[in-house]
């Protein structure tokens, strides 16, 4: 697409991914201030015109709140509306996939600071999208390519 790829995975404080590291899972208090400096890059990029692409574990649906609005969603505690007062417009695209096909990606990963051991809580904190928020749920199962041409087609066709 052409577009800017941030990895949320960045942007962990020092303190986070020690955590993660150690293999314990990180709690909302953690994630917050992530979540927030990662609103203020996709902020900046709407400001610009331009448009960017995030890789986030944004498991929780307060977490994808405060992609959209930043740290005004924590404050709020109205139902969301769709549409209404959002900062942003984002597609979240949910990768989903079994266990077992994502803890084989992971034990083939290196050099990450998040141990494949931490995936189960990761999966026990996952809230998955829902309607009102603006979604697509993708299958990890399927090829690469297929996977890239179905978001695609989300974003242009919409």
């Amino acid at each position: 697409l052409g577009w800017k790829f941030y990895d949320a995975d960045d942007y962990h404080s020092p303190e986070n991914k020690m955590k993660m590291a150690e293999g314990i899972p990180l709690s909302d208090e953690d994630r917050i201030p992530w979540l927030c400096a990662l609103h203020d890059i996709l902020r900046r990029e709407d400001s610009s015109r331009q448009d960017a692409i995030l890789a986030c574990s944004a498991l929780k649906k307060i977490y994808r709140r405060i992609l959209v609005s930043g740290a005004s969603a924590i404050e709020s505690h109205q139902p969301e509306q769709p549409g209404e007062n959002a900062a942003l417009q984002i597609l979240f695209v949910h990768l989903h996939g079994p266990m077992d096909v994502i803890a084989g990606r992971l034990e083939k990963r290196r050099g990450h600071f998040m141990p494949p051991e931490l995936l189960k809580s990761q999966f026990d904190t996952l809230e998955p999208p829902s309607a009102p928020e603006n979604f697509i749920t993708v299958s990890l199962e399927k090829a690469l390519p297929e996977i890239v041409q179905e978001i695609e087609h989300a974003i242009f066709q919409g």
